[in-house]
């Protein structure tokens, strides 16, 4: 599939995951795990917009914070949602109906621009740093919107759920910020959906074109940069936990790329679920919209919940 097909598709995923979300309680679908048997009721939530979380080169960086109302029940955990778009198209904006969604279910969500890339302008690994910056900011400024800093999640979709896979698995690539270089860049658990997880394999002649461009040269001349990119190269034990979703007719990231990063992790002891969607890159059913979230936020309960004291 071309890239700009896939972008089409990630816009109409957009709209339709926002209408599918669940938003007044569990409804009939449950989790698949058996032992999440508490079902909470949905509550209210708040929306802080186009907060600037960063300056690059004089551009401005912003986030969505979508918050439980009232906030008065203490830190709760987060979520830092990134979107996908070939890492060339869309923004923070994709994210609104995750957002919504986990944050009726007590979590605060926090949806996250990056620089694009564009032509020649902010090839890789801009992207990363972004994203890391970003959770080193949610850390910095965790009191001011009542969140736990211990428990930090990622929710990416193709490209985001590249950036995703990092965060869970690398430390900060650029510390320079002096306000920000004592927080940490890794989260606890990371949701990937429709994720590339190994850009060595890649294979079409538009994409290993592209991608030369976006990572400075092609393989052969760049190996260890399509490496660093790659979340199937930073496998280790200490990887934070993972839920990887992929549809079965993904046309655009193939179920295989999946499938080696859940064969890797599994292999290195990292917890990890692995859920196949009968269904396409970006998710065209109800019900399997409708599943993703409730995975997701099943996960996320089980895997950034403080223990009990």
């Amino acid at each position: 599939m071309s890239r700009t097909a896939s972008s089409l598709l990630v816009g109409l995923w957009v709209a339709a995951l926002m209408t599918a979300l669940p938003t007044g309680g569990w409804g009939a679908v449950a989790p698949q795990d058996s032992t999440d048997t508490a079902q909470p009721a949905a509550g209210s939530f708040t929306v802080e917009e186009n907060a600037p979380y960063a300056t690059v080169n004089g551009s401005p960086l912003h986030l969505d914070v979508y918050a439980p109302a009232p906030k008065g029940s203490g830190p709760r955990p987060a979520v830092i949602l990134i979107h996908g778009g070939g890492w060339t198209d869309f923004d923070k904006g994709t994210m609104r109906g995750m957002g919504q969604f986990l944050a009726r279910f007590g979590f605060v969500a926090f949806a996250v621009d990056y620089r694009l890339f564009n032509g020649k302008d902010n090839p890789w690994p801009a992207q990363l740093d972004d994203v890391q910056r970003a959770v080193r900011w949610v850390r910095a400024h965790a009191g001011n919107h009542a969140v736990n800093p211990d428990y930090l999640g990622a929710f990416g979709h193709s490209a985001g759920a590249q950036l995703a896979a990092l965060l869970g698995m690398e430390d900060t690539r650029d510390n320079s910020d002096p306000e920000l270089a004592r927080y940490s860049s890794r989260v606890q658990a990371v949701v990937d959906v429709s994720g590339p997880t190994d850009f060595t394999t890649q294979n079409a002649p538009e994409d290993t074109a592209f991608l030369a461009r976006f990572f400075g040269g092609d393989y052969a001349k760049r190996p260890e940069v399509w490496r660093e990119a790659s979340p199937a190269d930073h496998v280790s034990k200490q990887d934070a936990p993972f839920l990887i979703v992929h549809g079965t007719q993904d046309g655009s990231v193939p179920i295989a790329q999946a499938q080696e990063l859940f064969e890797k992790l599994q292999a290195a002891g990292v917890p990890v679920a692995f859920m196949k969607v009968d269904d396409a890159h970006t998710f065209r059913t109800p019900e399997a919209r409708r599943q993703l979230a409730l995975e997701t936020l099943a996960f996320f309960r089980r895997n950034l919940s403080p223990p009990p004291k």
